[in-house]
């Protein structure tokens, strides 16, 4: 299989041929593909296949895995041993059910990434620390895993912003973290 490139003729590699076999366009090929730059070399029986069974697996159906991947390609460069099963396991243990997981793996496919010890963890620590019951931290991430994109601290200032005014409530964190600077401080003072 060939494709026309900016230079020339491009022979299509392993990954991009298994992408256009599982109906692929060649525009989401095309961001999968961006993301690494120069070198499209992903290998298919120890990157590409390994990572989309296992989100299948999870539960995610064929459109919400591709989405997944090409929302966020860097998944195919973390190790499914290391990081993506692990994290995956961290959020069953937290409360959060298979269906949940899924779904904030298909919202947020980013969160399989984050260092469970130097992110994930600390964060949900400070949420149960100031007042988030286990329930509330397993609805928020279910909902809303990007608010864990957040730094630790501006979620911790966030928070305490929220205490103060005696608002924090899961639904009002989600909705506080998501904010941009100026409308947080507009609305929170």
């Amino acid at each position: 299989v060939v494709r026309r490139g900016s230079s020339g003729r491009d022979a299509v590699t392993p990954a991009e041929a298994y992408f256009e076999s599982l109906g692929w366009s060649e525009d989401d090929i095309g961001k999968v593909k961006s993301c690494y730059r120069r070198h499209f070399h992903l290998s298919l029986e120890n990157h590409v296949k390994p990572v989309l069974t296992w989100l299948a697996d999870l539960g995610l159906s064929d459109s919400q895995v591709r989405k997944s991947v090409v929302g966020f390609p860097r998944l195919f460069t973390y190790c499914l041993e290391n990081t993506l099963k692990p994290n995956e396991q961290w959020l069953l243990d937290l409360g959060l059910d298979k269906s949940q997981v899924a779904k904030a793996i298909s919202r947020h496919p980013q969160i399989c990434g984050l260092s469970l010890e130097a992110n994930l963890k600390p964060k949900v620590r400070l949420l149960g620390a100031r007042g988030l019951s286990q329930t509330d931290i397993v609805g928020t991430l279910a909902m809303c895993p990007q608010s864990l994109d957040h730094s630790l601290e501006k979620m911790a200032y966030r928070i305490g912003v929220l205490e103060a005014a005696g608002l924090l409530t899961d639904s009002s964190f989600r909705t506080a973290v998501m904010m941009s600077n100026e409308k947080f401080a507009s609305r929170f003072g």
